[in-house]
């Protein structure tokens, strides 16, 4: 689905991004340090004490299940309806589809680079939201792609309860 995007057009996504996105990334950039992603440990939890509860770490496995939410903030939590920490994307995704989801996700993997998503999309409920979205990689290895940090900021933000989600 991203297969065409290239760094330069995820790189003019961010720029076009909230600042918040903006600060997120710059700090990714820092503790990355001239490498071409910092490990988890480069990240430090206090610097983004303000971004936390619109922050979540989704692990890379290998296994059917891919993708995985790790840790999710409150923001996004409330903003879902339910928490879907331990869970994979595939099966718990906040987006117009599992495959959209998916496709930010896997870009992120295969081309160990980060990924910015800006546009309106359907929430599952049927709401129409705009997020600026930024997927961060991390790495173990110093080459693959073991963890993504996602930072995402909602536009007209609205919190949801879990009777309020439809399953599609």
């Amino acid at each position: 689905m991203y297969e065409g995007v290239t760094e330069d057009e995820v790189e003019r996504r961010i720029a076009a991004s909230h600042d918040s996105v903006r600060t997120v990334y710059d700090y990714w950039r820092q503790r990355a340090a001239g490498r071409r992603m910092p490990t988890r440990s480069d990240i430090e939890p206090a610097d983004l004490k303000p971004y936390l509860p619109a922050m979540m770490l989704v692990d890379v496995v290998h296994d059917t299940r891919r993708f995985i939410y790790r840790l999710v903030g409150t923001h996004e939590v409330a903003g879902r309806g339910r928490d879907p920490t331990g869970l994979s994307v595939a099966e718990a995704f906040y987006a117009g589809s599992a495959e959209e989801a998916l496709a930010a996700y896997e870009y992120v993997a295969r081309e160990r680079r980060p990924f910015c998503f800006c546009e309106p999309y359907l929430t599952p409920d049927g709401w129409e939201e705009r997020e600026d979205t930024v997927y961060l990689p991390l790495t173990r290895d110093g080459e693959t792609v073991g963890i993504i940090l996602v930072y995402a900021y909602t536009y007209g933000f609205k919190a949801r309860g879990a009777a309020s989600l439809v399953v599609r």
